[in-house]
């Protein structure tokens, strides 16, 4: 039997195919098809939210800047906090690339056990930040209907991206491409939300046009 031949052991190359049995690829319905399902996923979720809760001029006046000083210097700093703490998630993931040369390896090389334990971290800590960020943005800015998505589309967005890993690690390395599409939104969300609130916070008389319009639809 060519098994019985075959020796571990040895460095010359194998040259029987039924020694070396591997899985069958993934038909194309999961490779190509998983990555668009679930970009049509987070275009879903958007959908939902804009079907049970239409924008409508909001009746409560709010302005962050009108807050107690202590709220003020808080959510400010809060909000810096946050962002330093994305930017180090950036380099974990630049540094996480660098030594496993692709993000397919290294989910690949990852448990599932840990995987399970760092979806578990990065739902708590996307949530939670965009939910102390998001509310006083969308507070202040409540008269900006494409303000209004700012914050929902970025944590939709971070939904996405998690799901992206499993699918990554179990499909097909066609899901980094909804992780990148992810990470630009949320990335992006969150960014001009920090610019936002810092501005307002920090910068009062610092105004641009969003400003002057969010007002002028109050009055």
């Amino acid at each position: 039997m060519a098994d019985q031949q075959f020796d571990f052991f040895s460095d010359a190359p194998v040259t029987d195919a039924a020694i070396v049995q591997l899985p069958p690829e993934p038909s194309a319905w999961l490779t190509v098809g998983g990555p668009i399902a679930l970009v049509a996923f987070f275009l879903l979720i958007c959908l939902l939210l804009r079907w049970f809760i239409p924008f409508r001029d909001p009746r409560v006046e709010f302005s962050l800047q009108d807050l107690p000083v202590a709220a003020q210097r808080g959510i400010g700093l809060a909000t810096i906090l946050f962002g330093i703490a994305f930017f180090f998630g950036l380099a974990e993931v630049h540094y996480q690339l660098q030594l496993h040369g692709s993000t397919d390896a290294y989910f690949a090389n990852m448990s599932r056990g840990k995987l399970i334990a760092f979806t578990h971290a990065h739902l708590f800590g996307f949530t939670t930040a965009f939910f102390i960020i998001g509310i006083p943005f969308s507070l202040h800015f409540n008269r900006l209907s494409i303000y209004q998505w700012v914050f929902p589309a970025g944590l939709a967005a971070a939904l996405t991206d998690i799901i992206s890993w499993w699918g990554i690690k179990y499909v097909s390395p066609n899901f980094d491409y909804v992780t990148m599409f992810c990470g630009a939104v949320y990335g992006g969300a969150y960014l001009w939300m920090l610019i936002g609130i810092v501005r307002v916070i920090f910068f009062p008389s610092l105004r641009w046009l969003p400003d002057y319009i969010n007002e002028r639809r109050g009055k």
